[in-house]
């Protein structure tokens, strides 16, 4: 009977450990209310990214968010014309629940700018001087004959060039890196609240906060997939996303194949 007892309660203990486990394991969530500094009045639709787990919302028209969150997970709060911020989720926060946090307006300042008019003189060959032109790079590869090639047009030093520059070497530096911020590529495609936030910004902001890479990089990485500079300007985030998502497949090919070379 006494070894009965001995197990039960052994087998207790190991049940409600698992238990505790579990539990402590088990994200949690938080709620939080976003309001303006300087009117105190609620800022609704603004944009929240667990930065850890890789999920987002948007706060409702009272400003309050709720989103799956551990402690120590940082989230990042943006709104349009407020200084994007950064949070971290902390004991006394899950514990106690909403809490307040005000966003600061950014100061915005037109920049002068000077037209500067032209004045003809009649001349040709002076006032051709004065009208700017725009410069085409141009290419001649040594090797080829014939012309030199413009960047930018699709023609065959497009190709050339894809082959001499291979941009391989740039994406291994650069996944290669960041391995950790890259595997979030997949969870930040199957998050649809994430691509809808995407999918309404161009700042390249979320961006560069989730994959931890600067501006000059993200834009770099996607240069060097091949990607025109005229789709770079005009895309959304979540076009870059995509993009971004693409290359880094192709990159693991090329990456598995360098692999068995060696």
């Amino acid at each position: 009977m006494r070894y009965l007892l001995i197990l039960f309660l052994c087998l207790t203990t190991v049940y409600g450990y698992s238990q505790d486990t579990t539990a402590t394991k088990t994200p949690t969530k938080v709620k939080g209310t976003l309001v303006s500094a300087s009117t105190n009045l609620p800022l609704s639709e603004a944009n929240i990214v667990n930065i850890n787990q890789v999920v987002g919302t948007a706060t409702d028209d009272a400003g309050v968010f709720e989103i799956k969150a551990n402690v120590n997970d940082t989230l990042h709060l943006s709104y349009l014309g407020y200084k994007s911020i950064k949070v971290r989720v902390t004991n006394d926060w899950l514990k106690f629940g909403d809490t307040e946090i005000q966003m600061t307006e950014l100061a915005l300042a037109l920049e002068e700018v000077t037209v500067k008019q032209l004045q003809l003189t009649g001349y040709l060959a002076v006032d051709m001087k004065q009208i700017p032109v725009t410069s085409n790079n141009r290419y001649r590869i040594s090797g080829l004959p014939g012309q030199g090639y413009e960047a930018g047009k699709p023609n065959i030093a497009t190709k050339v060039l894809g082959a001499i520059f291979n941009p391989a070497d740039f994406l291994y530096n650069m996944f290669g890196r960041k391995p950790n911020e890259m595997h979030k590529l997949k969870k930040m495609k199957e998050d649809d609240e994430i691509r809808n936030l995407l999918a309404a910004r161009f700042d390249r902001e979320m961006l560069t906060v989730l994959l931890q890479v600067d501006r000059v990089d993200l834009d770099e990485i996607v240069s060097q997939c091949n990607y025109s500079k005229g789709f770079i300007q005009t895309a959304n985030d979540l076009q870059i996303l995509d993009a971004i998502s693409e290359c880094y497949e192709e990159y693991k090919v090329l990456s598995r194949g360098r692999s068995r070379k060696i």
